[in-house]
């Protein structure tokens, strides 16, 4: 568990790249806001939280999970 990172995580960054992308502004991982969601968008008072693969058991192709 060590390994798992709770920001800056790949889904994560594509998720940020492409807001900024669309012109987006926002802040990350506001630790003052219930939950300390992982983008922030304060213009629109909107929060977004991405969950990885780790969280929800996705058997990627690469990555094999003991299910006992």
């Amino acid at each position: 568990m060590s390994h798992i990172r709770s920001t800056n995580s790949k889904p994560e960054e594509i998720v940020r790249k492409y807001l900024f992308s669309k012109g987006f502004r926002y802040r990350k991982n506001v630790r003052t806001l219930p939950g300390c969601p992982d983008i922030v968008l304060p213009k629109y008072k909107t929060v977004i939280f991405v969950n990885g693969c780790f969280w929800h058991a996705y058997a990627a192709p690469k990555v094999q999970l003991d299910r006992r």
